[in-house]
Order: structure tokens, then sequence, then C-alpha cells
């Protein structure tokens, strides 16, 4: 296992975050468990960073928490009237609402990475994933919680709406009346209902989830390489496009393959 060369375990471990790439496989670890992996705009922003590093090579990221909590969301002390400084909300406000936007977009960013058609991103949740923590799932491309899993979008409590690109999935996922009736109501979801509305791809006891997301991982990297973010470039936007541009996209992805297949076999 290496660690990646663009930041230093030390900067990492400055913004709470571990990151490590073995094989194809690269893995994303909140590291604050002292605060249940709350996270911070500095955080957002070299999670971007990571992403935009992140070799060609890797084939699957998996995203998670250290400790017992996936994440719980934004820390408090962005929140703070008193902490004036430029990880806060009286720091945002201190700009024009056009920078603020800029800002946030920054911190956007770090979620949206995950999207990457590159690889296959997997958020293996256990423990609370609120606000942030649970957008940070939504972000990713599939989701494996632990039976103890318990999800909030948290931000209505707080006078707030949810701004880091977890809006959209969470409605593809569920459906705009159950997102709405999530977001509004700020509940708790819990493992088993993310299960049965189709918010997590599977639900495990806690003690299998490592194992089973190792599975998953091993699932997607048993194909060759390439069929898998071939496959997630034209599942992503499907249910926008209209019939003709999706059979043109098919048909034009599947060439691609045909070839790389022959040349691997001539190869």
């Amino acid at each position: 296992m290496r660690t990646i060369e663009v930041m230093t375990p030390e900067e990492l471990a400055a913004v709470g975050l571990r990151f490590s790439i073995e094989g194809p496989i690269a893995t994303v670890t909140l590291d604050r468990p002292e605060v249940r992996n709350a996270q911070t705009p500095s955080m957002w922003l070299a999670l971007a960073r990571l992403g935009r590093e992140i070799p060609d090579s890797v084939r699957v990221v998996v995203v998670t928490g250290a400790g017992e909590t996936f994440s719980a969301g934004l820390d408090r002390a962005m929140l703070d009237p008193a902490n004036a400084g430029a990880e806060s909300v009286v720091g945002l406000l201190s700009l024009s609402d056009e920078e603020a936007a800029d800002r946030i977009g920054e911190f956007q960013e770090g979620f949206t990475w995950l999207r990457d058609p590159r690889f296959v991103s997997i958020a293996k949740v256990r423990g609370h994933s609120v606000g942030a923590g649970f957008q940070l799932a939504l972000s990713c491309d599939l989701r494996v919680a632990a039976d103890d899993a318990k999800f909030t979008m948290k931000e209505a409590a707080l006078g707030l709406v949810p701004d880091l690109t977890g809006t959209q999935p969470l409605v593809e996922l569920v459906g705009y009346a159950r997102a709405l009736e999530i977001c509004a109501t700020a509940r708790v979801v819990t493992a088993e209902e993310a299960g049965r509305i189709g918010l997590v791809n599977a639900v495990v006891a806690a003690e299998e989830l490592d194992a089973s997301v190792d599975a998953l991982a091993a699932g997607l990297l048993a194909t060759m390489p390439g069929v898998a973010s071939a496959t997630k470039a034209l599942l992503q936007g499907a249910t926008y496009r209209d019939l003709d541009e999706q059979r043109l996209l098919e048909r034009q992805a599947q060439m691609k393959r045909f070839r790389a297949v022959a040349a691997a076999l001539m190869g």
C-alpha cells in the first residue's frame, strides 16, 4: 500500500484525511474520529485536490470514516458566530453573494470528483451519516451500509438547504416526493429503510461491512479494465437523454469496447 504523493501524510492528517492506493483500489478515509469525522472546508478542498490527482490506474475508490461513524457532517465550529475565519459562515457572509457562491462551488468539487467515470466509487457507511456526510455518501456511485447506519439530511433543522451536490442523486435514488420529505423534515433514515427504498445498494451486519465492500470491489475489478468506467459513463445522465442520443452513445461506446477486446486478444 502506498500513500499519494501529491499531498503528504502530514498535510492530509492536518485536514483530517487519510488516502492510500493498493493496486487498482484507492481508499479515502475521513480521519477525525474524535469529532465523529466532522467535515471542514479545508477537508473539502483537499478532497477536490485528491480527486484531480488520482492516477488512471485506479479503478475503484472507497470512501469511509475512521471509527464508528461515517461522518457527523459539517463541523459545528463553522457555524459558531464567534468564528469569523475563512472556514466559517460568518466568513462566507463577509463576501458578496457571487463570491460566496463561487467559494461554495470550490467546496462542492470535494464531492463531484467521485462521479468521475474513470473509476467506480463506493461509500462504506457505518454509524451516522449526517448532512455533509450524507451528501458525501450520495456522491458515490454505490453505497454499502452497516445495519447500524443512520442517514440524516440535517440542513433543514439548521435553517439551511443541502448544497454539497447531494440533492440530485437523492432524487434519482428515491424519487422527488421522498427526497423532499427526507430533506425538509431532517428526519433519520435507518439502514433498514435505506435498503428498502433504494438509497443504498446493500445493508449488512456491521462486522461484515469490510468484507462486503471488498467483495463488491473485487466484482468490479473482475471485468476487463475499462468496462465498468464505460458503463458508468453510459448510465450517467441516461434518464435525461432522449432515446436516439442514448442509442448513439451506446453504439459508440460499444465500438470502443470491441476494439479494446480485439486488441487484448491479439496482443
